[in-house]
């Protein structure tokens, strides 16, 4: 109780109302409490340049590669330029369907259907398209978590603060405005953070989600329009 009543001395006392001054005023609790929302917050903001960053090179490499894939060139001589050490999601679809189309083509004498083999590389696109968009879409989870959980843990920080502020303003037995508001002030100060970290992260997720999915069709159409071509080709040698 003598910290409590100490607390709000404090508070009285310095008048410091400012960011650093409600901090530092704070219950030890309220303390921890904004501490991992500002942490959180941080991440929050490396994982959206993160992933912006990496979506927008995607794009990139996508559009590179398709130039290069619709140029009219050799698949094979692509294969081997982009497709055996694929650096982009794109060029990783490429290098599996047609690494599999060629161990296919390469087994002397193999009874494969054509259903068969088109199954084949489906199969191996659409793994390699799962794999590519899993690495993408990593922490995104944790962008959900924050913007769901961020607001109700500064509340929790709020609830703890005026309960602690409540206390030493019953133990002083005054109810002046100049002691209440220190302590109302620095619990508040933890919510005010949970929703600054929780608004970034709903906005971020929404978003990079929408682009994300736009970036998993792009590879289905692809891989849809590549797999249709082997098909063809693979006709046209049998």
């Amino acid at each position: 109780m003598d910290r409590a009543v100490d607390a709000v001395n404090l508070g009285t006392a310095g008048g410091d109302l400012s960011l650093w001054g409600l901090f530092m005023q704070a219950d030890i609790v309220v303390k921890l409490t904004m501490l991992c929302l500002l942490l959180a917050s941080v991440w929050v903001w490396a994982i959206v340049f993160e992933k912006v960053t990496s979506l927008r090179r995607a794009n990139r490499q996508a559009d590179g590669f398709e130039d290069k894939f619709w140029s009219g060139g050799s698949l094979d001589q692509l294969y081997e330029q982009e497709g055996a050490k694929p650096s982009s999601p794109i060029a990783a679809v490429f290098g599996a369907a047609m690494g599999e189309w060629r161990r296919s083509a390469r087994v002397a004498g193999a009874d494969i259907s054509q259903a068969g083999l088109r199954e084949r590389v489906d199969r191996a696109m659409g793994v390699t398209i799962q794999r590519e968009m899993e690495r993408m879409e990593r922490w995104m989870i944790f962008l959900a978590s924050v913007g769901s959980t961020a607001p109700f843990i500064g509340l929790f920080g709020t609830v703890w603060g005026i309960m602690h502020s409540f206390s030493a303003i019953a133990a002083m037995h005054n109810t002046n405005l100049a002691v209440v508001a220190p302590g109302i002030a620095e619990a508040l100060f933890a919510t005010a953070i949970g929703l600054v970290a929780a608004i970034p992260a709903v906005l971020a997720y929404n978003k990079l989600s929408t682009d994300l999915s736009r970036f998993a069709g792009r590879l289905e159409g692809f891989a849809s329009e590549f797999g249709a071509i082997l098909s063809r080709q693979s006709e046209e040698r049998a």
